[in-house]
């Protein structure tokens, strides 16, 4: 059993906040959540993504969320949503990405040859980084990046590799929570993401941006090719949360989020700890 504590400061008293409540995966489950320093007011939940969310108030300038996991039975695989092609605008590849990545797969003979043409494909197209404006910013699908590199972070590669997979007729979903690494002892201080793939009964994670960060070489398949620990929270892209008087419209919900002043949904600092790692 671990426990995975989520901590938000720089509050004021009666602020509300939405969190993920947790997910099941093939490594671990969350099996509970809790809030010192705030209550949970309300359960909503995202019916097509079959996940929930947590509407939070504080009682102070900080709360701390804390999920309890526990290993995941044997046999588990990833929810049964994950898989699901949805069509929004994070998902649905553009038409000629569509037909390059189809064209690619084929190339390379199709099966478990056409996934991994196809990370290789969206490892070359990106340098990891964090930029401003993002490469779908204003797109109605995923764009075809034909050559070069662009800069991205995993949220902008797993966007492109997910689109590019699925649009190839491969099942393939998005994952999220936080990875923590073994050299700063189980602390971190944002999200991060992941992708899965399901093909004649192999499931695999993919974890381009930390070949690329560590320097790794080629991606192969596996959780944790640099040294350390994860959590899954979320999957997918393009979630909706009904509070009845608060409506959220979000790309994903990764970390507590708060409503700003116009609407618009804003990250909050928060230190992610994990004791058990």
């Amino acid at each position: 059993m671990r426990h995975l504590h989520i901590e938000v400061s720089g509050l004021k008293p009666g602020t509300r906040l939405l969190a993920p409540a947790g997910m099941c995966s093939p490594q671990e489950t969350v099996t509970r959540a809790s809030v010192t320093g705030g209550q949970i007011i309300d359960v909503v939940l995202e019916a097509e993504l079959g996940l929930a969310a947590l509407w939070i108030e504080s009682t102070g300038e900080s709360l701390t969320l804390t999920h309890r996991i526990a290993p995941a039975p044997k046999g588990m695989d990833y929810p049964k949503a994950v898989y699901v092609p949805r069509i929004t605008r994070y998902t649905r590849a553009a038409d000629d990405l569509a037909e390059a990545s189809r064209a690619l797969a084929a190339r390379a003979g199709g099966g478990r040859a056409g996934i991994d043409a196809l990370v290789a494909e969206a490892e070359a197209r990106f340098i990891y980084a964090h930029p401003d404006a993002r490469f779908n910013d204003g797109t109605d699908a995923v764009p075809y990046l034909s050559c070069g590199t662009t800069p991205g972070s995993c949220v902008d590669i797993n966007t492109y590799l997910v689109a590019s997979l699925r649009a190839a007729g491969y099942e393939a979903g998005y994952v999220y929570g936080y990875f923590f690494p073994a050299e700063k002892g189980g602390v971190t201080h944002d999200m991060h993401c992941w992708v899965v793939t399901r093909h004649a009964g192999e499931v695999l994670d993919w974890d381009i941006a930390h070949h690329m960060k560590a320097g790794l070489g080629p991606t192969r398949p596996g959780l944790n090719p640099r040294p350390g620990w994860r959590v899954a929270l979320g999957h997918s892209m393009g979630h909706g949360y009904d509070m009845g008087e608060t409506m959220a419209q979000l790309k994903l919900l990764a970390e507590p989020m708060q409503a700003g002043p116009g609407g618009e949904w804003q990250k909050l600092p928060i230190i992610a700890r994990l004791p058990a790692a």
